[in-house]
């Protein structure tokens, strides 16, 4: 599956997708972001989003990261 596919499929159905397929998936999108500040903070969210302790803590933090999938699809 490409990786669009693989962000969009996330957007469509984020409420099924485990925590760690929507981090790792902004893992593999980060590079692609010109700026590196955006590519350093978006991993300090990631980092963040890892550490909590409860997955349902973890979806509330994907969830504030879900602007980042669109800019993707957007083209950045």
């Amino acid at each position: 599956m490409s990786l669009e596919a693989k962000v969009k499929q996330i957007v469509a159905n984020f409420e099924s997708t485990p925590s760690g397929d929507f981090l790792e998936t902004l893992e593999q999108i980060k590079p692609f972001f010109r700026n590196p500040l955006i590519s350093e903070y978006l991993q300090g969210k990631i980092q963040k989003a890892q550490d909590a302790e409860s997955e349902m803590e973890k979806k509330k933090q994907c969830k504030d990261l879900m602007p980042y999938l669109d800019w993707y699809l957007q083209g950045l």
